[in-house]
């Protein structure tokens, strides 16, 4: 090697959710195809089924599994077992950099175990804030504390970049990147196009409700457990009562959820409770609908990229610029506000147009490559 070259960066990328293996994966295959890094993989397995799922159908083998998850785990209990678990891999493999992404457990403690050895994190998307340390709960406080001491800042928009900016953090370090989920859903369309078969699961409800508008829901936030999961099933309820409409419903596996639903929306005729989707499947879901009823925030950046209203269930948001832009609505957990805002939709055909015709602000499926540059820098 010439003392021109750059020497050759090891990344451990650290990732254990669904969610963040749908991120990641992006930036995984672009680290491995990139002769400047020696790329690793720790997943945690803090999803497990739900995980194994995305690492399969993105073709990611990981190095390193600690299969962390138990049930009816604490919060607190996770965390201790993902630091020292995280912590042990690091000591293992001594990287260059620790890649982190976004909000959950796992993330936070793979930032942190890597700032107890002085190695740096990237953190991507980074910058994501509600403002209230409860919504979403634990995720805004993990956000912030990767965000205290992170290296790299990957910020998905300038609105991310700019709350960064309002911490205090180095302008220097944080970098307007796009999301790496858009890069996500370009991959995972374009191979459901390609191998149709990858997305048959739904081929039977899709023949079930043929001739309704389809709304797909997603429910799981931790903070609307008890009456605001409640009050989500009576508006499910209600609106599956119009002949015109059909709800397509993938259950998280979290018991708090699937008590609930199981008991008010089992056996409705238009109402179809499903396994939690593989990432294929939901792509097809995200295609077939005509708007998503939902408080996960990836939804709110989805979406949007296939021309889908979101109407989030939430009373905070740390994807404001989906609200700003007329993506994304919030509506919270009211039953009534709920039914209200879904019908507004599909009754007013102006006010469905202007949300699924506005300017998607999450990205342009180039994240990723824009993200291995500055870990190259």
């Amino acid at each position: 090697m010439s003392t021109l070259e750059s020497p050759v960066r090891n990344i451990v990328t650290v990732f254990g959710t669904r969610p963040e293996a749908i991120k990641l994966f992006p930036l995984v295959h672009t680290l491995e195809a990139d002769e400047r890094f020696d790329s690793r993989v720790l997943v945690t397995g803090q999803h497990r089924g739900m995980l194994d799922q995305v690492l399969e159908i993105a073709g990611v083998t990981p190095h390193h599994d600690l299969d962390v998850m138990q049930p009816n785990q604490s919060l607190d209990a996770l965390t201790a077992r993902l630091l020292t678990g995280i912590g042990s891999v690091l000591d293992t493999e001594q990287p260059d950099w620790v890649v982190v992404q976004g909000d959950t457990a796992t993330a936070m403690c793979g930032a942190l175990a890597a700032y107890y050895r002085k190695i740096p994190v990237c953190h991507v998307e980074a910058g994501l804030r509600s403002g209230d340390i409860y919504h979403p709960w634990p995720e805004e406080v993990n956000r912030k504390v990767i965000g205290s001491f992170a290296a790299l800042h990957a910020a998905p928009t300038d609105t991310s970049a700019a709350a960064l900016h309002r911490e205090n953090v180095d302008p220097a370090i944080v970098h307007v990147t796009g999301n790496t989920v858009i890069d996500a859903l370009h991959w995972i369309t374009a191979k459901v196009e390609a191998e149709p078969s990858l997305a048959w699961d739904l081929a039977d409800v899709e023949e079930r409700f043929a001739g309704k508008r389809i709304i797909g829901v997603t429910s799981h936030r931790r903070e609307n457990f008890g009456d605001g999961m409640r009050n989500i099933a009576g508006a499910i309820k209600r609106l599956a009562a119009r002949e015109d409409v059909a709800l397509i419903f993938p259950v998280h596996l979290n018991p708090n959820v699937r008590a609930i639903m199981n008991a008010e929306l089992e056996g409705l005729d238009n109402v179809a409770l499903l396994e939690p989707l593989d990432y294929p499947h939901f792509a097809r879901l995200l295609d077939i609908c005509t708007l998503m009823l939902t408080d996960s925030g990836g939804v709110q950046e989805e979406a949007p990229a296939l021309g889908k209203p979101v109407l989030v269930m939430r009373e905070t948001t740390e994807r404001p610029e989906g609200v700003e832009a007329g993506t994304a609505k919030l509506v919270g957990t009211d039953e009534d506000t709920i039914v209200r805002e879904v019908e507004r939709l599909l009754d007013d055909e102006s006010a469905y147009l202007a949300m699924a015709k506005a300017h998607n602000p999450f990205g342009d499926g180039k994240s990723a490559a824009r993200i291995a540059d500055l870990l190259a820098r």
